[in-house]
């Protein structure tokens, strides 16, 4: 193969990466996005994250099917959805000091509108489970005045649409048990070590 014709090929795929990150800045900055979709390397593995002008509006794990979180930040949020890295380096920049252990609350504001009405209650008592203390289904269901709706309280926490920053892996069984997490058990025992309040076996 020509050496130059290489290069030259190269050359234009560099340039077209580079059009289409400005693009991508210029619509961001334009706010001709709705949803600015990124991604966060981390200790459980690549994160996928949403943002919209109201916040942090979602968090997946790898493993989760991309296409079907994309497609309801789509129908859910705004069709206007683009990978757009700059528009989430809030999101990322907290999310690194909080697996660097420099950071043990996130200030990142919000967007709650992938949330039924009961949980955003859930997940606002959630919130309040302080770095290293965890909670069971039970109390968080009787910090929301519905002490008989723990399974209720774990479904809720299973559909969390922002993992992590809302801590849903501080909630645990009764017994002490890790139970179910949405990203996966390990990622759950993963997260609270790093926390330093794993349960002792």
């Amino acid at each position: 193969m020509d050496e130059r014709l290489t290069i030259s090929t190269e050359e234009a795929d560099r340039r077209s990466r580079q059009a289409v990150d400005r693009f991508r800045a210029m619509a961001a900055g334009a706010g001709l996005v709705d949803v600015a979709v990124g991604t966060v390397g981390s200790p459980v593995g690549e994160l996928l994250v949403a943002v919209t002008p109201h916040g942090l509006a979602a968090i997946a794990f790898e493993g989760d099917d991309r296409d079907r979180v994309l497609d309801r930040l789509a129908r859910q949020l705004s069709p206007r959805v683009l990978m757009a890295a700059r528009a989430t380096d809030d999101v990322r920049r907290e999310l690194d000091e909080y697996f660097r252990g420099a950071r043990r609350r996130f200030d990142l504001r919000l967007d709650r509108r992938l949330m039924s009405p009961f949980m955003k209650d859930v997940l606002g008592a959630t919130a309040r489970v302080p770095f290293g203390r965890l909670a069971t289904y039970g109390e968080i269901a009787g910090r929301i005045g519905r002490p008989t709706a723990a399974r209720a309280v774990g479904a809720a926490l299973g559909a969390n649409p922002i993992p992590i920053v809302v801590p849903c892996h501080r909630v645990i069984g009764a017994g002490g048990n890790l139970t179910g997490y949405g990203g996966g058990l390990p990622r759950k025992e993963l997260l609270l070590r790093l926390e330093g309040s794993l349960p002792a076996a």
